[in-house]
């Protein structure tokens, strides 16, 4: 298919001409389509100058007509004026225009006309209308493909009648995420308002509603980091993430949700997101485990013969990418094929259902530990489709509440909870309720439980040490 984009001012004769020969050739030819740009006077010297400059071209007349190659991998293929868009197509198509004078600067009049009322009617639209703003970051994340989707077909947002869209990705070209939007924008979605990319993060997280991060260093966790390798991630992770939390703190609304989610340097991210944010909430900032979580689940759920669905209340303790615990004090198992069986709802626990006990210990630890890894070479890429599933349960529980006996695992900071130092992220079971969380208090620390939890909470002080010395040595502008 032919691609065209047709681009000038609503008063120029010369764009009235050939949007009339454009109009005309996309009636005609089945295989020839064309997206016209029209812009009003004022505005037209500015956008010419910053599009061919992104662009790499050089053009000073109205209309400006370029053909779309990015489908083939390209950033488009300037034709030029009106004259050049003529010569074009009475080439390629043997097709010419005979528009008289007068006609071109009618059609120019009512363009103008029509311009103005559009431009009218959306500002009215904009004022009128309460849009919910989503930002993704990293967009070009294999896991944000899966999600934006979802997020608009899940019930997720059910009450919100409108979302704009925001893409942000600082290590990726602006052609790639402008291809991002067309895809997005061609999955015609009811409450999308808006798609907006960006790889400038100066304006970003404006108005944000919901924030999803999915930075990831190195871009294949599957592959082993050196120490100096590991240095040179966590110094990345802190300039960013640092720099990621002023702009909240700037732009964001101040009862923003953020969501952090990855695979290194999770609670990181999010306690490096709450320190550089200090007039948001730190509840507002939570730090998904719920993947991991899953992961346990299914090994359960494979070892005791039934759906993963069927097992409940696994909690994660601790740092969600690095030294956690699999706490199974609470687990259950339903519709288990054991001696006992009870009518729909019942449960068992699984630490009673699970006699292998050398399995728990030592098996069942590696694989949940593996999994991820096994399904990156497996599939030569990220898990992006569980932790989507994993993104997606969080944001639905925390906007539209679950059950109260619905535990879920999440890396929140600590008041002192168990023992953990205030102010520390920290994987804990929590509860949604009227769009907020809380930590279950219900829960017994055994000795060997409070070991893991130690080791945890080391591990994350020396992080947070470590990133808070790059920062007095190596300030950020």
């Amino acid at each position: 298919m032919a691609k065209f984009v047709l681009a000038g001012k609503a008063d120029c004769p010369y764009y009235a001409k050939a949007e009339l020969l454009a109009d005309s050739l996309q009636r005609n030819l089945p295989d020839f389509h064309i997206h016209k740009i029209c812009l009003l006077p004022a505005d037209w010297k500015d956008w010419l100058e910053e599009t061919c400059s992104s662009r790499g071209w050089k053009h000073e007349s109205c209309p400006i007509v370029w053909r779309e190659l990015i489908d083939r991998g390209g950033k488009g293929m300037l034709l030029g004026g009106f004259s050049d868009f003529l010569e074009f197509v009475q080439g390629y198509y043997g097709i010419t225009s005979d528009m008289r004078t007068e006609l071109m600067l009618k059609i120019a009049e009512e363009n103008l006309q029509a311009t103005e009322l559009r431009l009218e009617e959306e500002t009215h639209q904009r004022n009128s209308l309460k849009v919910f703003h989503i930002w993704i970051s990293s967009a070009l994340n294999s896991t944000c493909y899966s999600l934006i989707p979802l997020l608009f077909t899940t019930g997720v947002f059910r009450d919100v009648p409108a979302i704009s869209l925001h893409l942000l990705d600082m290590d990726r070209d602006e052609e790639s995420l402008l291809g991002l939007k067309m895809e997005v924008e061609d999955l015609s979605l009811p409450q999308l308002h808006q798609v907006t990319v960006h790889s400038d993060p100066t304006q970003a997280f404006q108005s944000a509603d919901v924030i999803i991060f999915l930075d990831e260093w190195p871009s294949n966790p599957a592959e082993q980091e050196e120490q100096e390798d590991k240095e040179h991630t966590m110094r990345r992770v802190a300039e960013r993430f640092e720099a990621y939390g002023r702009l909240i703190e700037a732009n964001a609304q101040k009862d923003v949700k953020v969501i952090v989610s990855g695979d290194t340097y999770v609670n990181l991210k999010c306690s490096l997101l709450i320190e550089n944010a200090p007039s948001v909430n730190p509840s507002r900032f939570v730090a998904s485990a719920t993947q991991l979580e899953y992961e346990a689940r299914a090994q359960l759920a494979e070892k005791l013969s039934v759906k993963t669905s069927h097992i409940t209340d696994v909690i994660i303790w601790g740092n969600i990418s690095g030294t956690s615990h699999i706490d199974l004090q609470r687990a259950k198992v339903l519709r288990y094929m054991g001696a006992i069986w009870g009518p729909a709802g019942f449960s068992q626990q699984v630490l009673e259902m699970v006699y292998d006990n050398k399995w728990l210990a030592n098996d069942f630890l590696s694989l949940v530990g593996s999994r991820r890894n096994s399904i990156s070479l497996k599939t030569n890429r990220t898990a992006a489709i569980s932790a989507t599933n994993g993104i997606l349960a969080v944001l639905n529980a925390w906007n539209n509440g679950s059950s109260p006996e619905e535990v879920f695992s999440l890396g929140v900071v600590s008041t002192g909870h168990f023992g953990v130092p205030a102010g520390l992220v920290f994987s804990l079971p929590v509860r949604f309720h009227n769009g907020d969380w809380s930590v279950c208090s219900d829960i017994t620390i055994s000795e060997e439980l409070r070991t893991r939890l130690e080791d945890a909470i080391h591990e994350l002080t020396v992080e947070k040490d470590v990133a808070g010395g790059m920062k007095k040595n190596c300030p950020v502008d």
